[in-house]
C-alpha cells in the first residue's frame, strides 16, 4: 500500500482554515514555513545510523546526509531516516552525485529516479534541505557541520524511499492534450510557419521539464489534487493556448474554465519560487487566468446576441 509522506518531519500546518487568503500574507507564511520545516527536521521519529562503527573524528571530516527511506511493501518497515556519511573530495557536489556514491558504495537498497544527470529529464526532483529541486543540479551544501537533509517531493504518495507515485500527476497532463492541434488540414509537408514574435510567446514554457517540484511545493495541489491541475499542467495548457499554430483555444480554455482546475491558484508563489529550471509558473497563470476570464466574457457578449 502507497503511503503519503506524511513525515518523519513534523511539519508546521499553516492552511487550516480559510481557504481564500489575502495572497501576500500567504507568500510570506509559505516562505517562513521552508525555514520552520528545516528547523522541525530536528524533531525527527527515527534515525538509522548507516555504519554505527564510525568515530566522532571521521564523522567531523565528512558531510552527513539524513536520506527519507520507507518501502511500503515491507509491513515490517516504517519511515525513518538513515544516517550516510561522506567524503565530499571524492564525489562530485550535486546531491544526485552523494546518492549515487551512497547507493554504489554503502546501500544498493536504496531507491531513486535519475536519468540525464542535466537537469534535463526531470527525474531526480525531490525535496533538498527543504526545498523541491532537482538532484542532479542543485549543488550540495559544503557545511560539514550542518547535515543535507533528502526526503521525496511532498505531499505524494511514496512508492519506495525517494519514489513517489506520479500517476495522477501524468493523468492530469494528458488531460490538457499537450500537442499542436489544428482545424485547417496541412498542405504537403511544409512547416507551420510562425513569426519570430510568436515564437518568443514560448520561451519560458517549453523548457518545463515535468518534474513536478512546483506542483507538490503548491498549497492549493495539496488541497486539490483530484481537481487542481497545479502549475506545471497548468503552465503546459498555457504553452498550448498562446501557440499561434494551435487552432483549438477556445476550445482549450473551455475545458479548463470547468470546477476549479486553474481558479483554485491562490497566486502564492511557491512555484516560481522552487523551480529549478527558472521558469515562472505564476506568470503564466495569471495570464491563463485573464484569457480564461476574456473567454467567458466573450461567451457571455456572444449569447445576449
Amino acid at each position: 500500500m502507497l503511503q503519503r509522506l506524511s513525515t518523519v518531519i513534523r511539519r508546521p500546518m499553516f492552511w487550516h482554515g480559510t481557504h481564500h487568503h489575502d495572497s501576500n500574507d500567504a507568500t510570506k507564511r509559505l516562505f517562513d514555513t521552508v525555514s520552520s520545516t528545516v528547523k522541525g527536521i530536528q524533531q525527527i521519529n527515527y534515525v538509522v545510523e548507516h555504519d554505527p562503527k564510525l568515530t566522532a573524528e571521521e564523522k567531523s571530516k565528512m558531510k552527513q546526509f539524513l536520506i527519507y527511506r520507507y518501502d511500503p511493501a515491507d509491513e515490517n518497515d516504517f519511515p525513518k531516516y538513515v544516517s550516510y556519511y561522506v567524503d565530499l573530495k571524492k564525489i562530485p557536489p550535486m546531491y544526485l552525485d552523494a546518492l549515487l556514491y551512497i547507493k554504489d558504495n554503502y546501500d544498493s537498497s536504496l531507491s531513486l529516479r535519475r536519468s540525464c544527470r542535466e537537469g534535463i529529464c526531470g527525474s531526480c526532483s525531490m525535496n533538498c534541505n527543504g526545498l523541491h529541486k532537482l538532484a542532479c543540479i542543485h549543488a550540495i551544501d559544503t557545511d560539514l557541520t550542518q547535515p543535507a537533509y533528502i526526503t521525496p517531493l511532498g505531499h505524494m504518495f511514496v512508492v519506495k524511499d525517494l519514489v513517489v507515485d506520479m500517476t495522477n500527476f501524468y493523468t492530469q497532463y494528458k488531460t490538457i492534450d499537450p500537442y499542436l492541434k489544428r482545424k485547417t488540414p496541412k498542405e504537403g509537408n511544409k512547416e507551420y510557419i510562425q513569426s519570430v514574435e510568436d515564437r518568443k510567446l514560448l520561451d519560458g514554457l517549453y523548457e518545463c521539464v515535468l518534474c513536478a517540484c512546483c506542483s507538490t511545493s503548491c498549497p492549493s495541489y495539496w488541497w486539490h489534487p483530484d481537481r487542481y491541475l497545479g502549475p506545471a499542467v497548468l503552465m503546459q495548457a498555457y504553452r498550448w493556448i498562446v501557440d499561434s499554430r494551435d487552432e483549438y483555444t477556445d476550445e482549450r480554455l473551455e475545458k479548463l474554465a470547468e470546477d476549479v482546475k486553474v481558479e483554485d491558484c491562490q497566486n502564492i508563489g511557491m512555484c516560481s519560487f522552487t523551480c529549478p529550471k527558472g521558469l515562472d509558473p505564476q506568470k503564466s497563470m495569471n495570464h491563463l487566468m485573464k484569457l480564461i476570464e476574456e473567454y467567458k466574457e466573450r461567451k457571455i457578449a456572444s449569447a445576449t446576441l
